[in-house]
Parts: structure tokens; C-alpha cells; sequence
């Protein structure tokens, strides 16, 4: 993983040209390129972490005594190098070498990469911890429980609200624990379909581990090539499959995690009456409880086809109507996602030629009073037979709402482009493009008020700042109830007032959430960037639930300060 960006160093470029000059004529663009700076030149304090308490973490994680700088000072990064955290799989356990501290000083947000590119993230962690055992793990939250050390749980680190921010409140230190060394399959139990797994283990090595067997998780996020099944969890995600799949808090049947008062273990059983359900307040605890070290997952047999395609409508409002009948009938498919008009149109300016981009294309669907509709595209996961079938009367009540089908070329194009988007962010960071995302559910009923109040806030805040912008939204992630809302916005940035321009425009959108009846977060988490919005949503004895929890698993607050609760 970039320590400045997404993902794998050689991936290609993915802004071209045309797509440069449609942003440029569009939104505006930095007038040069700004690339980040070397690795080298990124500023971080020195390490605050006492000699006693570095020995004693040593001790406890077994470290050979050979020193925790593994290390050069630069890491011999450039902008362009991957740099840091790449050499968890083996070197000591405690470090506080330079590149490991920037590769845990942010997660993915926007703010976070804004100023990890200039060189200067807001803090970084003390030291970073390399656990290889849940007996480790329990052993340093004692720890830092004595020595007064904030600890920040870090999975793949693809947080974009702040969740792995290191803030150390009124602690003497703070420490990021990385679970990577902490990524075994456990068990394997085939006749009831349940995968045992440590929480350290990434979604798409697990996926890879299952196919072989031929079963799947069916966990599809957009940062599912890095993220950890432990952050999964602990952020209740949602994947791009997950009207068919389900949330992954549906998921977890069973769980075990380390808070500094001792361990919470929650078996996989298929259904209980035995009280509240303890399991669904930890899946969502974000790092302020405890660590989540291991997972008991439900898995299913992996299809034997995925048929992905896409549809017309020619408003969004008649997409969501069809959506909601789709849902409410049984009939969904496994992904259904509808964009709206402008996410439509610039998806379709920026495509490249041929499919529908192409003239032929455009002009039928010009003809057929589609010509500026919305896209839809949806997938179908499972046995031929039933896929055929669950894909009939799917596309029947599609075109029953005035659904135009286009066939597969759509669906192969999104399928192919599924996981690229922040790596077209990091492009869109270089030149002096705005780029963030954020999203909410609600109910059928409040869909397109929802969507027109949050688009207006985000529009109106972006010409406030002096940058007006391309506002866009897509319904996914469908319930019988309600769906949800992903917005995507783009401007030209405010050069040296970056991080001011997105807090304005964050706040405006999450006002118009809270208030116009939306969740704050369908599945980004809370995090640092949403907790302020939390009392508003789960009420002033819901968040004193919350602290009660954590003032008997967490008594001395060391876990994940700043996050979750405002």
C-alpha cells in the first residue's frame, strides 16, 4: 500500500487525457501537477514513548532485543514508492523507524491524504506494534493500560472517517497495534458453512483461500484487496454485493476480543435468546472497546456464474421506484446500483469509445427517450439455472417501470473498474482536483428528498468556497425498507486551505443527513469524522450506554480515543 495514496505503486495510470480535459473544462485543474513530497521530507514528532514501557513492550511481544529501528530515516521512499509497513511479515515487533510511523499516521480520507501528500499529517504513532498472537495482544493492552498509551487497533488502514487517526487524548503515548501477523485460517467447517479466521487476515486473501474450496464470503467493499476482516467487523461493512450476501455484520456468527479489562468470547451458534445480543455491540465497537483478534464467518457455496449487466431508466426517480419493487418483491439482484443523472453523464463523458459511449449507442438509446437517463447496473451471483431465472423476472418487473435493458457490456465495464476508484483519486489529488465521497440510508419513502437536499447542501457549500463543483449520487445496497445514498463530489482544490474547504462541505452535507432524516453513516463508520453527529442519531442514553460500555471493558480509555463517541 502507498503510504501518500491506494493500493499497489505499479498500477497503471487511470486519467486519461479525454478525462483530464473534461475535469479541466468542468471543474478546473492545478495549473502544474502536484505529486508528494519524498517520504524523507515527511515531518513527524520524535517519538514519545519511555524507554521503560519500549523494554517492557518488547518483552511482552517476544522481540529479540536487537533494537525497534529496522529502518532508515527515509526509508529510501520517493513520491512515487510504495514506503512503509510492507515489512510486517518478519524484523521486530516495536518499531519506531520513520516509514513505519507514516504508514500509520493516517488512514484514506481525504484530509488524511491531503496532508500526508504535503508532509504533514497531523501526528503520527510513537510506535507501531506487531502482535503474532491473541495472548500478545491482551498482553499490551495490560500494558499500555499501566503506562497510560493510547491504542489505535490498524487492519489494512483504508478508513476514510478518520478511524485510525492516532490520536492519543490525555495519554502519555500513543501506539497503532497492526494485526497483519495475526491472519491465519483457523478452521474450516464445510457441513455448517462457518470459516474461523484471525481478524488480521485480509478479505481478499480469505476470498482467495475459500474459492479453492469452492465457497465464497461474498464481501465485495471497495477496499476489499486491503482491508482486514478484523476492520470489516469492527466498522460494520457493507459490500458492493451485499443485497444479495448481506451486511458483514450478518456475517459474524462468532467473535473474540481482547479489551485491556480481560476477553469477551461470543460462539457461533445460529440463533440465540440468551439477552441482548452482544455480538452485534461489539461488530461496529470501532477499536474503542477492544480488539477484535478472531471471527467465526458464515460462507456459502461460490457461484458458478456472475452475470452482470446494465439498464436504463429514464429518470432517477423511476429507478428508485423500480429498485424499491425489486426489493420488496424478492426479486433483487445481488448488486443493483442506479446512478443519477449527473453521475450518468459523467460516467458515460468519460468512458472510452464504443459500448455505450459510442455514437450508435447514444443515439438509440436518444431515440428510445433515454438520452439522459440514469444507469443502472445489476448483478446476478449463483447456479446457472437460478440466475437465469431470478435474472427473467428481474429484468420483467425492470421493464415494467419503463426499464430499458442494454445487455452486458455495462456490467463488464463496472465489473472490470470495481475497485479502481481510489486509485483515480490519488490521480485526481495530483492535479489539484477535490475529491470525496460520503453516504447515508433512509427509507423509500424519504429517497429522493434525501437525495435532493443532501446534493443542494454539497452544491451550495462548494460555490460558497468559490469552486463549484459536479455533485453525483448512486442508490445501492437495497432493503425491503430503504436503500442507501453514495455520494461522490468533485472541485478545484482551495490551494493552502484544502482541509478548510472539505470541513465546510463535510459539515453541510452531514447537517443536511441528520436533518433531513438519513443515517449519518450506512457503512463508512463513524470514526473521528461522524461522532459529533452520533448523539443525534442514537440519543443522549444511547451514547451513555456506549460510555458505560467502554468504562467497564476500557477503564483506563486507552482504546481508539476520539473515535466512535462524541
Amino acid at each position: 500500500m502507498r503510504w501518500w495514496g491506494w493500493g499497489d505503486p505499479a498500477q497503471p495510470p487511470t486519467l486519461s487525457e479525454h478525462a483530464l480535459e473534461f475535469l479541466r473544462e468542468h471543474v478546473g485543474v492545478a495549473e502544474h501537477p502536484r505529486p508528494p513530497v519524498a517520504l524523507g521530507e515527511v515531518r513527524v514528532e520524535h517519538s514519545s514513548l519511555s524507554e521503560d514501557a519500549s523494554r517492557e513492550l518488547r518483552a511482552v511481544l517476544g522481540c529479540d532485543g536487537n533494537g525497534d529501528d529496522d529502518a532508515s530515516s527515509d526509508g529510501g521512499g520517493g513520491g512515487g514508492g510504495g514506503g512503509g509497513g510492507g515489512r510486517a511479515g518478519d524484523g521486530p515487533a516495536v518499531r519506531t523507524d520513520h516509514a513505519d510511523r507514516v504508514a500509520h499516521a493516517a488512514g484514506k480520507g481525504y484530509p488524511d491524504l491531503v496532508r500526508l501528500r504535503a508532509g504533514e499529517p497531523e501526528g503520527a504513532p510513537d510506535a507501531v506494534l506487531y502482535p503474532s498472537s491473541t495472548e500478545q495482544v491482551r498482553g499490551v493492552l495490560e500494558l499500555c493500560a499501566r503506562h497510560s498509551l493510547a491504542v489505535v487497533p490498524f487492519g489494512g488502514g483504508t478508513s476514510v472517517v478518520g478511524g485510525v487517526a492516532p490520536l492519543r487524548g490525555e495519554h502519555e503515548a500513543v501506539v497503532a497495534l497492526d494485526m497483519r501477523r495475526l491472519a491465519a485460517l483457523r478452521s474450516l467447517d464445510r457441513e455448517s458453512l462457518i470459516v474461523t479466521v484471525q481478524a488480521g487476515m485480509r478479505a481478499a486473501e480469505l476470498e482467495s483461500e475459500l474459492g479453492r474450496q469452492g465457497l465464497t464470503l461474498g464481501h465485495f467493499p471497495q477496499s476489499f484487496q486491503y482491508v482486514s476482516l478484523g476492520g470489516c467487523a469492527a466498522t460494520r461493512s457493507a459490500g458492493q454485493a451485499s443485497t444479495g450476501y448481506g451486511r458483514f455484520e450478518q456475517m459474524v456468527l462468532g467473535l473474540s476480543m481482547a479489551a485491556p479489562a480481560g476477553k469477551v468470547a461470543l460462539a457461533a451458534v445460529p440463533a440465540s435468546a440468551a439477552g441482548p445480543e452482544l455480538r452485534r455491540v461489539l461488530v461496529g465497537s470501532e477499536g474503542t472497546l477492544g480488539v477484535i483478534c478472531e471471527l467465526a464467518l458464515r460462507v456459502r457455496p461460490a457461484p458458478a456464474v456472475r452475470r452482470y449487466e446494465g439498464a436504463f431508466f429514464t429518470s432517477f426517480a423511476a429507478g428508485v421506484q423500480a429498485l424499491r419493487v425489486l426489493a420488496q418483491e424478492h426479486a433483487a439482484p445481488d448488486v443493483a446500483r442506479l446512478s443519477d443523472e449527473r453521475e450518468t453523464g459523467m460516467s458515460l463523458a468519460l468512458a472510452g469509445s464504443g459500448g455505450l459511449k459510442g455514437a450508435l449507442g447514444r443515439g438509440y438509446l436518444g431515440a428510445r427517450g433515454y438520452g439522459d437517463g440514469c444507469l443502472a447496473i445489476f448483478g446476478f451471483e449463483g447456479e446457472t439455472d437460478v440466475v437465469e431465472q431470478r435474472r427473467r423476472r428481474a429484468l420483467r418487473l425492470v421493464r415494467r417501470h419503463d426499464g430499458l435493458p442494454v445487455g452486458r457490456s455495462a456490467g463488464r465495464a463496472w465489473v472490470a473498474q470495481r475497485f479502481a476508484a481510489p486509485y483515480l483519486r490519488d490521480e485526481l489529488l495530483t492535479h489539484g482536483v477535490m475529491v470525496e465521497t460520503l453516504e447515508s440510508a433512509t427509507s423509500w419513502s424519504n429517497l429522493e428528498r434525501l437525495h435532493g437536499a443532501v446534493g443542494e447542501a454539497i452544491g451550495r457549500a462548494l460555490r460558497a468556497q468559490g469552486t463549484p463543483g459536479l455533485v453525483m449520487c448512486h442508490v445501492s445496497h437495497l432493503y425491503e425498507t430503504g436503500a442507501s445514498l453514495y455520494f461522490t463530489f468533485l472541485a478545484r482544490q482551495r490551494e493552502g486551505r484544502e482541509i478548510e474547504q472539505w470541513q465546510a462541505v463535510k459539515r453541510a452535507a452531514s447537517e443536511a443527513i441528520v436533518n433531513g432524516g438519513g443515517t449519518i453513516t450506512h457503512h463508512h463508520a463513524v470514526g473521528r469524522d461522524h461522532a459529533q453527529w452520533l448523539e443525534h442519531e442514537v440519543g443522549s442514553e444511547g451514547v451513555g450506554m456506549l460510555r458505560a460500555l467502554k468504562e467497564r471493558l476500557d477503564p483506563a480509555g486507552i482504546m481508539n480515543p476520539g473515535k466512535l463517541l462524541p
